[in-house]
């Protein structure tokens, strides 16, 4: 499937540990109330069952406000709700997802060189998550990608690229003349006290 760039310009993931007594949907919805443009869906504790369930919720808030919504790592998930998923290096081949959800499914690979993203691309990825950026707290092992390195994967592939890693309203414009089509932001957004103006902020970046 063949995506805007701009569907990538403010991509939300989601991540639970930021709560402080709120529900992540209502999270997810001041997020999108603030212009996020994609929204990622991260699970890494919840049962399969638990995560269907959340996934429906979110899915329909996801809908309300006409963004797509992307399945973290797992295919199961993804499938029986006909939303896309996002696949890391160790995670699901993207060539098995394609397949298993369709031509029209957005598909996105997490990818930190040239060659992950060049077979990434002949798998079917429709964008790459390129990263990390910027240290990060969320993935302690998270490979580093230079300007340099994320300029030559964008060179290398005609899919749009989303960076990812640390990325905050302070360094985001720094990314600027990359050639990236967006952000990916957890922290940023999910533990500000206001999500909503976080969002709105974002949404307002050049890259």
């Amino acid at each position: 499937m063949k995506i805007s760039p701009s569907l990538l310009h403010l991509y939300a993931v989601t991540d639970r540990q930021w709560l402080h007594g709120r529900t992540l949907e209502s999270q997810v919805r001041e997020v999108l109330e603030g212009g996020a443009t994609i929204l990622q869906l991260r699970e890494k504790r919840l049962s399969d069952e638990d995560f269907l369930a959340e996934a429906r919720a979110i899915q329909k808030t996801c809908q309300e406000f006409r963004v797509p919504l992307i399945i973290n790592d797992n295919l199961a998930v993804a499938k029986a709700i006909g939303a896309g998923l996002h696949v890391g290096q160790s995670d699901a081949a993207c060539r098995t997802a394609r397949e298993a959800l369709g031509p029209d499914a957005i598909i996105g690979v997490s990818c930190t060189n040239v060659e992950q993203a060049i077979q990434a691309q002949k798998d079917g990825a429709d964008y790459l998550g390129v990263g990390a950026v910027f240290p990060t707290s969320t993935k302690h092992d998270a490979d580093y990608v230079s300007d340099t390195e994320l300029r030559a994967i964008g060179n290398a592939v005609d899919i749009p690229l989303v960076a990812i890693g640390g990325i905050t309203l302070e360094n985001a414009t720094r990314l600027a003349g990359t050639g990236i089509a967006g952000v990916a932001v957890v922290s940023a957004l999910f533990a500000a006290d206001s999500p909503r103006d976080a969002a709105q902020k974002f949404a307002q970046l050049k890259y």
